[in-house]
C-alpha cells in the first residue's frame, strides 16, 4: 500500500510558524515597554515644569525681589530661585535708567534626581529715581 499524502502542516511548518510569532509577540512587547517609558518620562518632566510654573507665579512682586536665593520644595520636589543682577555683554546698560533687569533662575529637582531649570528677566523699578 502506497502512503498517502494528506493536507495539513509539517512539524517544521509548525516550528517555522511558532518561531515567527514568538519574534513577532518580543517585538511588540519591547514596543509597549519603550512607549511606557517614554509616557513615564514625560509625565514626571510636565510635573517639573507645572512645578516650576506655580513657582515662578508665587515668586514676590516685581518691587519686592531682591537679588538672593529662595529655596523649598513642594511635593517631594526641591526647588531653588537664584536672582542676580541681569548682565550681557552686548547690551548697553544705562545706570540711571528707570528700569533695572534681573536674571531669575528657577530650578527643580525631582525625587528621581532628574532636575530642570528655568531662566527668565524680570525688570525691577529702580529706587534710585
Amino acid at each position: 500500500m502506497p502512503l498517502e499524502r494528506t493536507a495539513g502542516f509539517t512539524l517544521i511548518e509548525a516550528l517555522v510558524a511558532l518561531a515567527i510569532v514568538a519574534v513577532s509577540l518580543t517585538s511588540i512587547g519591547a514596543l509597549i515597554a519603550s512607549t511606557a517609558h517614554a509616557a513615564r518620562s514625560i509625565e514626571a518632566r510636565l510635573t517639573r515644569l507645572e512645578t516650576a510654573r506655580a513657582i515662578m507665579t508665587a515668586l514676590p512682586a516685581r518691587n519686592q525681589l531682591v537679588p538672593g536665593t529662595l529655596t523649598g520644595a513642594i511635593a517631594d520636589h526641591p526647588w531653588r530661585v537664584d536672582v542676580i543682577p541681569f548682565t550681557a555683554q552686548d547690551i548697553s546698560s544705562s545706570p540711571g535708567g528707570l528700569w533695572a533687569p534681573q536674571s531669575v533662575a528657577v530650578t527643580i529637582q525631582a525625587p528621581s534626581g532628574a532636575a530642570m531649570k528655568v531662566n527668565t528677566i524680570r525688570l525691577v523699578r529702580n529706587n534710585s529715581k
